[in-house]
């Protein structure tokens, strides 16, 4: 078995393809992923391959056959928390990386706790509910804070319908704004990783200062 690289040769890479002043900023962040499905799970695999310093998981559910087609979990670990077989999966991508989890679901009671210590927060919810109740409530409660939400990406349409928007000054929406699962649409693995990745590349833009108009 091939030995790990060490974090000096990893950090070494990063830099080199980032840039110092870059991965510093990377290094230094802490974004917070809410729910670890689709979305979540793709964007914190883009994270850790950035260099993300902390990466805090939130999320109740556990792993299902029906995940596996396309959130980052292995068939191997049907039945396990999320949390934890997503830290699992990401410490072999990122093994320096610091992981925090909390296997909770997200309320209006918890989610200033489990998200005061965060730069940025991404939404990764499928419940409608619970994505208003999340936005909504960073926005009134933590607006100092960047927040980075997803609305559409079901379907077999275009990729190129998916794409970034500044709402507000600290808050930024992905996807096709226009597709539903609820509309009998199925979600494609191809397609929820655009708008995951859209998600995360935001995530970089943001702490690279490159927020756009």
């Amino acid at each position: 078995m091939a030995a790990i690289p060490t974090r000096e040769e990893m950090e070494r890479v990063l830099r080199q393809r980032h840039g110092a002043q870059l991965q510093e900023k990377f290094e230094r962040a802490a974004v917070a992923v809410c729910g670890l499905g689709g979305l979540g799970s793709n964007i914190a695999v883009c994270l850790a391959r950035a260099g993300i310093g902390r990466l805090i998981l939130i999320d109740f559910d556990r792993v299902d056959v029906s995940n596996l087609h396309r959130q980052q979990y292995k068939a191997s670990q049907v039945g396990m928390p999320k949390t934890r077989a997503l830290a699992e999966n990401l410490l072999e991508i990122a093994p320096y990386a610091a992981i925090e989890t909390h296997t909770v679901k997200v309320t209006e009671g918890n989610f200033r706790e489990l998200l005061d210590e965060a730069d940025i927060v991404c939404e990764a919810f499928d419940n409608a509910e619970a994505k208003a109740m999340l936005v909504n409530g960073v926005l009134e409660n933590m607006p100092d804070k960047y927040l980075v939400a997803a609305s559409g990406m079901a379907g077999i349409d275009s990729g190129n319908a998916i794409r970034t928007r500044r709402i507000t000054g600290h808050f930024y929406l992905c996807g096709d704004f226009v597709s539903d699962v609820a509309d009998d649409m199925g979600l494609l693995s191809s397609r929820v990783m655009l708008c995951a990745a859209h998600q995360a590349h935001m995530v970089l833009r943001i702490l690279a200062g490159k927020q756009q108009p």
